[in-house]
């Protein structure tokens, strides 16, 4: 009899806590509608055209694009071979930036992970580097360069290499956390380095996860490199501004720019994937 009372009152602690669980998140949810709608008055208020009122032009600049595009399609192989240097800047933007940033978020990592830092001590300090590193977007980043170096690929590859490192340092870490301590252990026992210790005993059980991680962010950084051309870091970025800012008249030179960083960004997205996939499978 006492067993079943004692369920019973577990059972209406479990409604009551479900209930209040959904009331939370109901006044949560209502909150967040109320932000919402007044963000939007205030910004509709703002805005010199009023977004409602030009909603509906919303669809002219693809179609506008795709027409242009149809009517000049036998322009688009000239196009391609025009932008593929502009292209292949952008790339090659996107791998330095990632090399150069992987290389600063394993030293990052190594050096903010509990049990495997050469200075425990400044855990923090370098923990809070990367949070920085990451919460900074490039553009804001290369802005700055930008003023100070002057345009072309370099800002953006700092910039982007930056970012970089704050990123893939939080993700190398929390791999190498799970690591096993005990070839550390071992090299440390016969005097070895802290360096040779992380290169002998860490760096090859977590060598696959890092690289998969370099992978992607490659991907992401292409998009990145791109995006910054806009700001005049150089690129196909800086060429699609140009052929966007000419409007009508220039939107076969965009869909031909668009089409090369689709074309490009979906290959390296599945070059990238077959690789990270062979990897998995053989750490596995």
């Amino acid at each position: 009899m006492a067993d079943l009372t004692q369920g019973r009152a577990i059972r209406a602690d479990y409604i009551a806590l479900t209930q209040r669980r959904r009331l939370y998140s109901g006044l949560l949810l209502t909150v967040f509608v109320l932000m919402m709608i007044a963000a939007f008055d205030i910004l509709e208020s703002r805005n010199a055209g009023g977004f409602l009122d030009g909603l509906s032009q919303l669809p002219d600049f693809p179609i506008g694009l795709i027409s242009e595009a149809w009517e000049k399609a036998d322009r688009l192989p000239g196009h391609f071979l025009t932008f593929l240097p502009s292209l292949l800047e952008t790339v090659n933007i996107a791998a330095a930036s990632t090399i150069f940033g992987a290389l600063a978020g394993v030293m990052l990592a190594l050096l903010s992970t509990r049990g495997l830092a050469r200075w425990p001590r400044m855990i923090p300090l370098f923990r809070r580097a990367m949070d920085i590193l990451r919460a900074i977007p490039e553009i804001v980043i290369a802005l700055v360069l930008i003023f100070v170096l002057g345009g072309g690929p370099v800002p953006a590859m700092i910039a982007i290499a930056l970012h970089t490192a704050g990123a893939l340092g939080k993700l190398f870490s929390e791999v190498a956390e799970n690591a096993d301590l005990k070839p550390v252990d071992g090299l440390s026992s016969v005097g070895a380095g802290w360096f040779q210790q992380m290169w002998f005993g860490v760096l090859p059980q977590v060598a696959p996860n890092f690289l998969s991680y370099a992978m992607m962010r490659f991907e992401i950084n292409i998009r990145a490199s791109a995006i910054l051309g806009f700001v005049g870091a150089g690129g196909i970025g800086y060429d699609l501004r140009n052929a966007m800012t000419w409007g009508q008249g220039r939107f076969d030179q965009a869909a031909a720019i668009f089409l090369l960083l689709f074309a490009t960004i979906v290959i390296v997205d599945q070059l990238s994937s077959h690789y990270r996939n062979k990897l998995s499978h053989a750490e596995h």
